[in-house]
């Protein structure tokens, strides 16, 4: 006994459907898990270099825009340790 043919065809790309889009997901899982990966080394970059510039110029906040810098009182300081 079969189920008619018409049904295994629909059958069969219901699973091929399933199967393209669960591929899809674990490439994109991947691509994902690679990004993270790429996001933690960046900010530990970013760490590492604030800590280079308050070596030397103290406690600082910097307008990435054009650069220049103000000094951050001692109670900011204290906040944010």
């Amino acid at each position: 006994m079969k189920i008619k043919e018409e049904q295994l065809e629909k059958i069969q790309d219901q699973q091929a459907k399933i199967n393209n889009i669960l591929n899809e997901v674990g490439y994109l899982e991947s691509r994902k898990h690679g990004l993270l990966h790429d996001l933690a080394s960046i900010n530990q970059d970013v760490e590492d270099f604030k800590v280079e510039l308050e070596k030397e110029y103290g406690h600082i906040n910097i307008n990435v825009e054009d650069g220049t810098y103000t000094d951050v009182e001692k109670e900011e300081v204290l906040e944010n340790a």
